[in-house]
């Protein structure tokens, strides 16, 4: 019974398109096969073989029907989390119906060209066979090497991802911020540090005792979120700046008071940029955004008098400020120097990677916001993989991996402010020294960076252009800066100096191995928004006959109408299901990182523009050739990933009259 349900379901969603020669039929045919062995291994293989054979009775006439080559995958065991919530607000299909309509800009599977038709033959580029048959169609000739390489392309967390292709040959210098960068920290253990010491802080503040009893949970959060202090919401929008998920504290609004309070309200689109908006574009943000959410909690529960007074917006400058202090009055700097390998990661390519770049003639340099005294710390236990004695500690050895050092640098402002003054540091006790910067190092004539330099190499503060005339370097677009914070290090390196950027993703590993559990899932989850589409077109046609007033047949052509906009419904249904269960495997709350509804999210959204290449952890980079060009997987707008199908049919503006 079960299964005549499931293949009734999908065979009504055929005939429906029995009249309109389209590409749905192969996408049904999956769907189906997907859903109905997710439901019963025994059910699906009954049902899909009787499904077929419909299929085939009804449209084995059918011109123009098209099947996607290749073979299909058996879906994995999922074990992600399914959401709970009956309402479909948070991950709903696009609210504006020209998205929805739209397919997704890359093609929804891998195997649909992996059959090419050139010179009258049909080439099956996906074997080597068929890639060595192809050479020959196009009179290329290239060396044995090529039939060495696999059939699969092996793609690892480790692997370096381009969105604008570099040549690493034309950088002449490599900089690197310290945190979250060429130093991981261990989580949650790091993060415990500066949650614990703000809570204290926050206590002496005046807030409740409570405070003090208040757990860490980071696994509550992901970076890209935007923390509104006004209203003490914390919101995930999509490229065009829609918010798709919301939070007050831990609880979740709903769809209507979503759109109620950042859509509906607002004679223009929110810019989402004003100060009492604030974006969690590092892990750092993570201990801020908990501590408020709990505090937000305590506030409306109505368990603080003093907390009555409190406006949201001043309690989260209240948890900056204590956030921030932990970070300079060495309630966390001491307790890493004391015990460093609790909290931070050794990395066994580090120097690999950094000795790479010096023997291939690109200079190296160090730029981070950490002042000497725990960038000395840090650096000291990565470069020699254990604590080390004070004598040790005070030679610096590491110092031998770059050509300039830079701490304290004050980024973004560093990027940004030309009027920044530069000091000297000495190593051995961290002082500091004035110096005249540019005017210092023009004023010691030929060669004057060089001379500058032999003086010393370790600098607190200064702006862009004493590093540019230091490393003799002229133009933006010959440094690659490599870093973790998506706005102080890639976005504005890259927009206001030209800069090349290297975004650092921790999460990145955690993200690929979801996604490609998920895949035949979201493939589902394609396949039915193209259907959804080709419903939609039909449709259109159907009501281009009835307005021409040449039918006679209009009250069938309205059932069919009503019928369409009914499948239209179910599937926006089943749609909103699916795409729940889809993204709450990679955040229960939050969903993909990179992505909010069917949109980029913001975040995936400036990552794809602003940083040329991305990566799991900085010592990648040591990994590929020093002269290896990064080349982008290539881009199609909407019309073109249509067309890219083989399922798809392609018709001239006379045939669709």
């Amino acid at each position: 019974m079960q299964a005549r349900t499931i293949i009734g379901a999908a065979f009504v969603a055929l005939v429906a398109h029995e009249l309109r020669p389209c590409s749905s039929l192969s996408s049904v045919m999956r769907i189906s096969r997907h859903i109905m062995a997710r439901s019963s291994p025994s059910i699906g293989s009954r049902a899909s073989r009787s499904l077929s054979d419909n299929i085939h009775g009804v449209h084995s006439s059918r011109r123009g029907f098209l099947t996607r080559r290749g073979g299909n995958r058996a879906p994995p065991r999922r074990t992600g989390p399914v959401f709970s919530a009956s309402e479909l607000s948070s991950y709903d299909v696009d609210t504006d119906e020209g998205a929805e309509q739209s397919l997704a800009q890359s093609p929804v599977n891998d195997d649909a060209k992996s059959s090419i038709y050139l010179n009258g033959n049909t080439i099956d580029a996906s074997t080597p066979e068929g890639r060595a048959n192809l050479l020959s169609e196009l009179n290329l000739h290239l060396s044995t090497t090529v039939a060495s390489l696999s059939e699969h392309r092996t793609v690892s967390s480790t692997d370096v991802f381009c969105n604008r292709e570099l040549r690493m040959d034309n950088i002449r210098a490599v900089g690197f911020d310290m945190d979250y960068t060429l130093a991981q920290y261990q989580q949650p253990a790091f993060d415990q540090l500066a949650f614990d010491g703000a809570k204290e802080k926050l206590a002496t503040l005046g807030y409740p005792d409570e405070v003090l009893d208040f757990v860490y949970d980071h696994t509550f959060w992901v970076r890209g979120l935007i923390i509104d202090t006004q209203r003490g919401n914390f919101l995930k929008i999509d490229r065009h700046k829609y918010v798709r998920v919301a939070y007050h504290g831990f609880n979740a609004i709903s769809s209507g008071m979503r759109k109620e309070i950042y859509s509906r309200t607002f004679n223009k689109q929110p810019s989402f940029t004003e100060k009492t908006f604030v974006n969690m574009d590092t892990l750092f943000k993570f201990v801020d955004a908990h501590l408020f959410a709990l505090l937000i909690e305590m506030k409306d529960n109505g368990d603080s008098e003093f907390l009555d007074f409190k406006t949201y917006d001043e309690i989260y400058r209240d948890i900056r400020r204590c956030v921030d202090l932990c970070h300079r009055d060495g309630v966390i700097k001491d307790e890493v120097a004391r015990d460093p390998s609790k909290y931070l990661v050794l990395d066994d390519g580090m120097m690999k990677m950094l000795n790479g770049f010096r023997e291939s003639g690109t200079k190296c340099f160090l730029l981070t916001n950490s002042f000497w005294e725990y960038t000395q710390t840090a650096m000291n236990y990565l470069y020699h993989g254990k604590k080390v004695d004070d004598e040790t500690l005070r030679r610096n050895e590491w110092l031998e991996l770059f050509d300039l050092v830079v701490v304290g640098s004050c980024k973004p402002a560093y990027l940004t402010d030309p009027y920044l003054s530069l000091f000297r540091v000495d190593p051995g006790d961290g002082s500091l020294r004035n110096t005249d910067g540019l005017f210092e190092i023009e004023a010691l004539g030929e060669n004057g960076a060089a001379k500058f330099l032999s003086m010393g190499k370790t600098f607190q503060g200064g702006n862009w252009n004493h590093l540019q005339a230091m490393l003799n370097i002229q133009a933006g677009e010959e440094i690659l800066y490599v870093g973790d914070h998506l706005y102080a290090d890639v976005l504005r390196s890259k927009r206001q100096l030209g800069w090349r950027s290297c975004f650092i993703m921790p999460e990145l590993p955690d993200e690929m191995r979801t996604f490609s559990m998920q895949r035949d899932l979201r493939e589902a989850i394609m396949e039915l928004r193209k259907l959804r589409d080709e419903l939609s077109q039909y449709g259109d046609g159907l009501k281009r006959y009835i307005n021409t007033g040449e039918f006679e047949q209009k009250g069938e052509m309205q059932k069919k109408l009503d019928l369409i906009a009914e499948d239209d419904w179910k599937i926006k249904t089943k749609l909103a299901e699916l795409n729940r269960e889809y993204h709450s495997s990679f955040n229960p709350h939050w969903g993909q990182m990179f992505v909010a509804g069917y949109q980029d999210s913001r975040f995936g959204y400036f990552v794809k523009n602003y940083a040329c290449l991305y990566t799991s952890k900085a010592t990648n980079l040591g990994l590929p050739l020093p002269s290896r060009v990064f080349r982008t997987s290539g881009e199609l707008l909407p019309h073109d990933a249509m067309l890219y199908s083989r399922t798809t049919n392609f018709l001239d503006d006379e045939e669709c009259l």
